[in-house]
């Protein structure tokens, strides 16, 4: 369970990315062979698109993988670089955790409104739910690595 959890941004990427891929291809072959489309296969992937973006952002907060300015970071004794650090990864936090309320904020307000998808006529609170989910990822990570931050020695990376 542990493992599944650590890599569950993994797991949703790759889900996605499948899916996508999957939807996509039948979507071109139908073009093709049948000369009309799937008339729901945009906006799925669209959206898919949208939980696979917040999900590897979550998964390059959980890597460190973010950009930065590194001349700015070298130059600093290694406190200063530990304060930049700290307060990047607060404004990450507070930036993602922003994100998740006005997120749940739409969600919850698609969900009272009864709206639905324009294609497929599905309940848009359901895609609207990938951003909250994306950003909650994305500040639980964030918020692990400020803690790592937090407890490493000044030398330390």
């Amino acid at each position: 369970m542990k493992k599944i959890f650590t890599s569950i941004e993994e797991y949703l990427c790759a889900a996605c990315l499948a899916i996508m891929t999957i939807i996509t291809f039948a979507n071109v072959i139908s073009r093709y062979v049948f000369s009309a489309s799937f008339s729901f296969s945009e906006e799925i992937t669209t959206y898919l698109f949208v939980l696979l973006s917040l999900m590897g952002a979550a998964i390059a907060a959980k890597r460190g993988a973010h950009l930065g300015f590194n001349l700015l970071n070298v130059s600093v004794p290694p406190l200063g670089r530990k304060v930049m650090r700290l307060f990047a990864f607060l404004f990450s936090i507070a930036f993602s955790a922003l994100l998740f309320y006005y997120g749940l904020l739409m969600t919850i307000g698609q969900f009272q409104r009864q709206l639905a998808t324009p294609g497929m006529q599905w309940p848009a609170w359901i895609f609207g739910a990938f951003v909250p989910l994306g950003s909650f990822f994305m500040t639980v990570r964030f918020a692990q690595f400020f803690i790592t931050t937090l407890k490493t020695k000044e030398g330390a990376k």
